[in-house]
């Protein structure tokens, strides 16, 4: 290490604050990637008597600056706290479980007894939670109380180890008469979707003590809803359920309100942005109704809530004397509907709780919008159809959850039903329409596409991206058609890249138009598409710049999805 590097984690160090058993490195921004690099971190754990908590969030620490740190570690039996976020920060995905793992041994060796866990931030994906997942398994986390794991990229898969290590913790804690008693669970913005939310839903009915779930911004329909609300109701102590940005649709929020029925200690409910809609919101208003007394914050908001079900919610919390929020942003209440809102809430001296409505989406017609919403269940019942068959005749789900399975059922392809043509998954796309399709279908919509037409082959890409999943067939399937679809497009003298890549922009809603113009609802998608798309020799590295200037400006959905957007950026780096 160079002398004046040296220096300067000399004076980061010098920041470093102790007290109360906690020694913090938090937001430094070392770079420790040898072991010498970690020398100044290393001395400090070893002569910190009594270390309960380490702070080294905001760092990047690389595999071999992880191992020294790790011996370190292995005489700190009294350890508690590991605030272990954003500490992988620009490192490549296969150095992070190595890294874990030397963590995670250390502290096993210690016979430390954590209480929490936190390694959000850290863009690890689904390999990444086998790096933890020994450490989860070991009496060092039969004392877990709290485990934190927000915007990892987990994906189903890793949402299934992590699923199954949490119920091995439970059977061995439990059979030395002390089991888990794990109180809050975070795991929002990890793609979790029906499956990995299903198979946490189980862990969670066994483990029966948490107290916070925060699992928003996952992917979750109204199977892995339902799942969730079973597993709440066998877990009595639930003070917050944090599930913003799912789709419950009527089903799950029916199975939700009846869950709801059966707490007594909530007191946030987060279900904004989650299409409860107007039958949701009524069966969600009578479960408030009927009881938690407790209750402090309830968020409906942009949930295609109308008057009629937003008033009967107003009605619902007169006597929720410890209610501070109300939040029916978004919806559909119209401006009479607003004000009759406020009318009911200041009949109970409730104003104040009342949330801004300026984002209100305004009255539509009755029997346009129940048509709508019929359609829209009919749809996502068929789609659920499609993979239940596709499971039941492909994927084995009787199998247990080892981590075995969850590999080899990656590797699987489904049995496909019968073929669909080309323009009916274009306009309604999914994953099993995709590989219905068969083999040829990314010679299919290329041949169907005219890619002399930007707008086009813009919106045939996002169609092809939003079905994205990280699983072995369906990704393949997005990867050989965006294959076909580009490379037909980019290789022809009459394609105007420049103008591609502003479209592209505009729909991902990253750059303004003149014309109003919808974004998509997810980025997820586009963001894993391209970032194999930018890699391939078809693609225009001169649009590298104008990609990477973009994705990197701050953006709510962006934020989103920031493990897509920090791959893609990554890999626009090494461009």
């Amino acid at each position: 290490m160079a002398s004046e590097d040296i220096t300067k984690l000399a004076e980061s160090l010098a920041k470093t604050k102790v007290g109360g058993g906690q020694l913090s490195f938090k937001g430094q921004s070392l770079k420790l990637n040898t072991a010498e690099d970690a020398e100044e971190v290393i001395k400090q754990i070893e002569e910190f008597d009594g270390l309960e908590a380490l702070r080294l969030e905001g760092n990047t620490v690389g595999v071999e600056a992880a191992k020294v740190i790790a011996k370190a570690l292995e005489k700190k039996s009294e350890l508690k706290r590991c605030h272990w976020s954003d500490m992988f920060t620009g490192r490549l995905r296969s150095e992070i479980p190595p890294a874990l793992i030397s963590l995670g041994d250390a502290l096993i060796t210690a016979g430390a007894q954590l209480v929490e866990l936190d390694l959000s931030d850290n863009a690890f994906g689904p390999d990444g939670v086998r790096g933890f997942e020994a450490l989860l398994k070991s009496p060092t986390c039969y004392t877990l109380q709290e485990l934190k794991l927000n915007n990892c990229g987990m994906g189903i898969g890793g949402g299934k180890i992590l699923a199954a290590a949490l119920k091995e913790c439970h059977r061995k804690s439990s059979a030395q008469g002390k089991p888990l008693a794990l109180k809050i669970f975070v795991a929002g913005r990890n793609r979790l979707e029906n499956d990995g939310a299903t198979a946490l839903a189980e862990a969670f009915g066994i483990i029966g003590t948490l107290e916070e779930v925060h699992m928003p911004q996952n992917g979750i329909n109204h199977p892995g809803i339902t799942a969730l609300a079973q597993a709440f109701a066998i877990n009595p102590l639930l003070k917050v359920i944090n599930l913003n940005d799912n789709t419950f649709t009527e089903k799950g929020a029916l199975a939700m309100a009846e869950t709801l029925k059966a707490l007594r200690q909530v007191e946030v409910i987060n279900f904004g942005d989650c299409l409860v809609r107007s039958k949701g919101a009524v069966a969600i208003a009578d479960a408030v109704k009927e009881g938690l007394h407790k209750l402090k914050e309830l968020n409906l908001s942009f949930c295609e809530i109308k008057r009629d079900a937003a008033l009967t919610v107003a009605e619902a919390i007169e006597d929720k004397t410890e209610l501070e929020k109300l939040d029916l942003n978004g919806n559909s209440l119209g401006e009479e509907g607003c004000e009759q809102l406020q009318e009911i809430l200041e009949g109970f001296n409730m104003a104040a709780v009342l949330g801004s409505l300026s984002d209100d989406e305004g009255e539509e017609e009755d029997d346009e919008e129940e048509e709508e919403e019929d359609e829209d269940e009919e749809e996502e019942e068929e789609e659920e159809e499609q993979q239940q068959q596709l499971k039941e005749r492909g994927q084995g789900e009787q199998e247990s959850l080892t981590p075995k399975n969850i590999i080899d059922s990656q590797d699987s392809t489904p049995v496909p039903s019968p073929p669909v043509d080309v323009a009916t998954f274009l306009a309604f796309p999914s994953p099993e329409k995709l590989l219905r399709l068969g083999p040829k279908c990314s010679v299919l919509i290329a041949q169907q596409t005219d890619t002399s037409d930007v707008e086009k082959v813009v919106t045939t890409l996002l169609r092809i991206s939003s079905v994205f999943k990280d699983e072995a067939p369906v990704k393949t399937a997005v990867h050989e058609t965006t294959d076909a679809l580009m490379r037909k497009a980019f290789t022809s003298p009459t394609f105007n890249s420049d103008e591609f890549i502003t479209s592209l922009l505009i729909h991902m809603g990253l750059l303004k138009s003149e014309e109003k113009v919808k974004a998509v609802p997810s980025l997820y998608g586009i963001l894993m598409t391209l970032n194999y798309m930018v890699q391939q020799d078809y693609f225009p590295k001169s649009l590298a710049p104008v990609l990477s200037a973009f994705v990197t400006k701050p953006n709510r959905a962006l934020d989103s999805c920031s493990f897509a957007r920090h791959m893609l950026l990554q890999t626009l780096h090494q461009l």
